[in-house]
């Protein structure tokens, strides 16, 4: 799945995470307001951003999930609200003319699914910025 592909099919989770409050949101707004939530200032998706707020927050069991083939473990809505800067998730909500609640309720779904379909066919070491960043990544996670 290339990235526009990645982002349809989050922006499609989010809008049906939002059931009826979500009808007046059109899903182009939805992936422009993720793109700014999840990506680097270059536009590209930044994983490591977000793997690595994960995983100070010690929630790094939901996230290998999210990296491997199996199925996705849930996360919570106070939890992803400790993972995203508070700006940017701020920045999201306005961009969409939704509380930070119901945004944080959308996302719930659409962060999963993004995580793991970038995971997949090898294009995860491209979205997390190649093989150093990753390595410090592991050292992080590894205390080293």
């Amino acid at each position: 799945m290339n990235q526009s592909e990645i982002f349809n099919l989050a922006g499609e989770l989010f809008k049906g995470k939002l059931d009826k409050e979500g009808d007046g949101i059109d899903l182009d707004d939805i992936k422009g307001a993720l793109g700014s939530l999840m990506s680097d200032g270059n536009g590209q998706l930044d994983l490591g951003s977000l793997l690595g707020n994960m995983n100070s927050g010690s929630m790094m069991d939901i996230a290998s999930s999210w990296l491997g083939d199996g199925e996705n473990k849930d996360v919570s809505s106070s939890q992803l609200g400790g993972v995203f800067d508070a700006k940017k998730l701020s920045s999201f909500a306005s961009q969409l003319g939704i509380s930070e609640d119901l945004a944080l309720n959308g996302l719930t779904k659409a962060v999963p699914a993004l995580v793991d379909k970038s995971s997949s066919g090898g294009s995860l070491l491209d979205s997390l910025g190649g093989m150093d960043n990753v390595m410090s990544m592991a050292g992080k996670l590894f205390g080293r």
